[in-house]
């Protein structure tokens, strides 16, 4: 998939049906496996909430793929499997028609394209886990609002809030925010816009990022505390974020399927020549 020179690289934005909307997320399709250190040194020049990186299997319409943040690699992370996957398609590296099976730090992911939308087959992780009461406060302190409920999911500490208002306004100290050991603080509340199940927002210092645009992942915990709360396993979510996305879920067991376009607003390549490429493997 390597071009003869350079890398290449587009920055697609997902969970967006137009440009300069949703989540940006950088994508790099590689022919093999690079190094952890290169990739974040990508991931840090890009300066996105994530850069995916992409590599084929030798299987058809399976790759390996990895993200990172500016800071750090994650085990999971939507927007940015959204846009691989757009680019796999748009790029016709991929029989779209069928299945785009990934390999990654969180098991398999299959993506599906549905016309201009593509679904993705998640792990759910629902909010059960307990929160002791320093950690509480603390939070808190820092969100500076009053919270209805909190829990954590696998990755992430999930707040309810009042309201849909009360999503909107709320302006962490990310300085406190970010001194609280998780991946990222997600604020939501159910929505009073029509055709929108739920908002929501999410905070993530620790990993480079005061608040991301829009997060697939965040919606593996969403879907199932709201699809509880509406006795339905299909809803819309919205996050909230200044760029705003939507997010369509659907709960089913213990997988969480979440729907979204994309756009590609960006094509480069990495001009970087093969003797870098050797001093790095």
């Amino acid at each position: 998939m390597t071009p003869s020179h350079g890398i290449p690289i587009w920055q697609v934005d997902a969970f967006a049906d137009r440009p300069f909307a949703g989540n940006p997320a950088a994508v790099c399709l590689l022919e093999a496996a690079r190094d952890a250190e290169w990739m974040q040194n990508v991931a840090t020049e890009m300066n996105l909430s994530e850069t995916a990186f992409v590599v084929p299997t030798g299987r058809p319409n399976e790759f390996h793929l990895r993200w990172f943040t500016p800071a750090v690699e994650v085990d999971l992370c939507g927007h940015a499997t959204l846009a691989a996957a757009h680019v796999l398609i748009q790029q016709g590296h991929v029989d779209a028609s069928q299945p785009i099976s990934f390999q990654t730090r969180s098991g398999r992911l299959n993506c599906q394209s549905l016309g201009a939308s593509i679904t993705m087959d998640f792990p759910a992780t629902p909010p059960t886990g307990q929160i002791d009461s320093a950690t509480l406060a603390d939070l808190r302190d820092a969100l500076g609002v009053a919270t209805e409920f909190v829990a954590k999911s696998r990755e992430d500490i999930f707040v309810v809030v009042d309201s849909q208002r009360t999503v909107h306004a709320v302006s962490p100290n990310f300085n406190r925010l970010g001194q609280i050991e998780t991946r990222g603080v997600i604020v939501t509340a159910a929505s009073t816009d029509p055709g929108i199940d739920f908002v929501s927002r999410f905070f993530a210092p620790r990993c480079g990022i005061n608040e991301d645009p829009v997060t697939g992942s965040a919606h593996c915990c969403l879907a199932p505390y709201w699809s509880e709360q509406f006795g339905r396993a299909s809803l819309t979510g919205y996050q909230a974020s200044p760029r705003g996305g939507v997010v369509q879920t659907r709960v089913e067991g213990d997988r969480v399927r979440l729907t979204g376009r994309a756009v590609t607003v960006m094509e480069a390549r990495f001009l970087i020549d093969e003797s870098s490429f050797a001093e790095q493997a």
